[in-house]
C-alpha cells in the first residue's frame, strides 16, 4: 500500500512538472497572429516558421555557437585546472592543505552578483569588454571552484599505496599526474565539466552585463533581447526559440546522467 502510495505521488509531481513544458511546446506552434493566450491543444503548426522569425531576427543560431564556445571552452579549461589544483592539495606535501581548499572553494561562496560592478569596471577599462575571449575569462574563472570541489573530493579516495608504488618506479609528480590520477579520476573530470557545461549555456547574468554585439553575446542574452526588444514579435516565436535553446542541455543531462548522479555521491 506504501509503495503504491509512493509511486501515485511519484507520477502527480512529474505530471505537475509537465504541464509548463506542455504549453511551452504547445503554443510555440501556434502562429503569432493567431496567438491570444496560452492554449491548450495545437491550433496551428507554425513551429519552423516561429523559429525562423526568431533565428533572423536576434541571431540565435550565432548566440547558439557562441554559448557553445563559452560552454565547452570554459569547462575544459575550468576542468584542467581544477584538475592541477585538486592533485597539487591532496596528493602533493604542500603546506596547509586546509586553507588552499578554502581559498579555492571560497569563490562559491558569494552571490555572483557582488562581482558585476568589477568586472564591468575592470573590463571596460582593460578592453575586454564585448570580446569572446572576455567573456571565455570569466566563464572559466567562475567554474573552476565548483570542478575543484568534485575533483578534490575525488582524490581524496585513491589509494595512498598507489602513489607510493609510482614513486618507486621512478614517477614524478607531472608523470603521477598525466599517467594516475588524471585517468583515475576520468569520471568526476567528466561530472564536473558536464556541470560548467550546462551552468556557463544557461547564463544569463554575465551575458547581458559584460557583451553587447551578435557575435559575442550568448544565448541566454540573446532569448532576452528576443523577449524584450523584439517582444512584438509575439510569444510563440519566443517560445519556439526557448525550446531549441534548451535541447542540448536536455540532451546533454539525458546521455551523461550516471557522470552527474556520481558527481553528487562525491559531496560529502
Amino acid at each position: 500500500m506504501l509503495r503504491r502510495l509512493h509511486g501515485s505521488l511519484l507520477i502527480a509531481v512529474a505530471a505537475i512538472w509537465l504541464v509548463p513544458s506542455y504549453l511551452v511546446v504547445v503554443n510555440s506552434f501556434t502562429a503569432p497572429d493567431d496567438y491570444s493566450g496560452p492554449s491548450w491543444w495545437f491550433e496551428s503548426f507554425e513551429f519552423l516558421s516561429n523559429l525562423q522569425v526568431a533565428f533572423e531576427t536576434a541571431a540565435i543560431g550565432q548566440a547558439m555557437w557562441n554559448s557553445f564556445l563559452y560552454s565547452a571552452g570554459a569547462g575544459a579549461l575550468a576542468v584542467l585546472i581544477a584538475a592541477m589544483a585538486s592533485f597539487a592539495v591532496v596528493i602533493m606535501p604542500v603546506k596547509h592543505p586546509a586553507l588552499w581548499f578554502w581559498a579555492i572553494y571560497a569563490g562559491t561562496l558569494l552571490p555572483l552578483q557582488v562581482f558585476l560592478s568589477p568586472l564591468f569596471n575592470g573590463y571596460a577599462a582593460s578592453s575586454l569588454y564585448d570580446t569572446q575571449y572576455g567573456m571565455l575569462l570569466i566563464y572559466t574563472t567562475i567554474a573552476i571552484p565548483f570542478a575543484f570541489f568534485v575533483i578534490r573530493n575525488y582524490m581524496t579516495t585513491a589509494p595512498k599505496e598507489m602513489m607510493e608504488a609510482a614513486q618507486l618506479d621512478g614517477a614524478g609528480w607531472i608523470m603521477m599526474f598525466l599517467r594516475i590520477h588524471l585517468p583515475l579520476a576520468r569520471g568526476a573530470l567528466i561530472a564536473a565539466f558536464l556541470f560548467q557545461f550546462l551552468a556557463t549555456w544557461n547564463d544569463l547574468l554575465f551575458g547581458i552585463t559584460l557583451s553587447t554585439s551578435p557575435n559575442v553575446r550568448p544565448l541566454m542574452a540573446a532569448l532576452g533581447e528576443l523577449n524584450g526588444q523584439y517582444a512584438g514579435l509575439g510569444p510563440p516565436v519566443i517560445l519556439a526559440a526557448g525550446i531549441v535553446a534548451s535541447l542540448p542541455t536536455v540532451i546533454l543531462f539525458l546521455s551523461f546522467q550516471r557522470f552527474f548522479v556520481g558527481a553528487l555521491r562525491l559531496a560529502p
